[in-house]
């Protein structure tokens, strides 16, 4: 499985907001992004003219980067939205918000999408009562994601268990911290996806 393995503060630096890549760390004042606000490299301070398609590809890379997802998937789930009814940018994030690592990160169950996605790929997640070890695999209505037995007693979810609470879940998930178990009860709208992409600017690249 392809994955990016560099530094996750520097993808934040790059598109000069945070995105939530690092947990518990992004809300302290050891995030680099507080220390240096700007680009990372040698011209990280320097002003670039923000063309049109230079809006479009960063609102697509922030998107790509918050989800985890390189560019290969990336395009093959914009093909896929853009095959589906409705509009092709609400498709889009609806696609990423249910991919398995981002319902167990919603949730609370991980500090992290990247650490969503070690969870499942470790073999701790089922989906309907079977091992789903796929951080992409897609979650449909009525189903019931929970932590196997076996790996209940884990740090991580000892750690979900006791902060339970203290992170919102969106409305289209239920999480029970005490069982360590997740409802899907409907998909996403887009009213209720709280990533802050602008994604007309993701179709309006595509669209070229």
């Amino acid at each position: 499985m392809a994955r990016y393995t560099g530094a996750d503060c520097k993808r934040c630096r790059r598109e000069k907001q945070k995105l939530f890549l690092k947990g518990s760390k992004c809300e302290s004042a050891k995030c680099p992004i507080e220390i240096r606000p700007y680009p990372p490299g040698e011209h990280g301070r320097g002003r670039t003219k923000d063309s049109e398609y230079l809006l479009q590809l960063r609102e697509k890379q922030k998107c790509s980067r918050i989800y985890g997802v390189l560019e290969k998937q990336f395009v093959g789930y914009y093909k896929e939205a853009n095959q589906k009814t409705g509009k092709t940018g609400e498709n889009l994030l609806r696609i990423l918000e249910t991919r398995l690592d981002n319902v167990v990160y919603r949730a609370g169950f991980a500090k992290s999408r990247d650490h969503a996605r070690q969870l499942v790929r470790h073999g701790h997640i089922q989906v309907n009562g079977r091992k789903t070890d796929i951080p992409s695999a897609r979650v449909a209505v009525n189903d019931i994601i929970e932590v196997r037995t076996g790996s209940r007693t884990l740090t991580p979810f000892e750690v979900a268990k006791a902060e339970a609470g203290e992170k919102t879940v969106p409305a289209w998930l239920e999480a029970i911290p005490s069982q360590l178990r997740i409802l899907v009860h409907s998909l996403p709208e887009r009213q209720v996806i709280d990533t802050q992409v602008q994604e007309q600017l993701i179709v309006e690249l595509y669209s070229k």
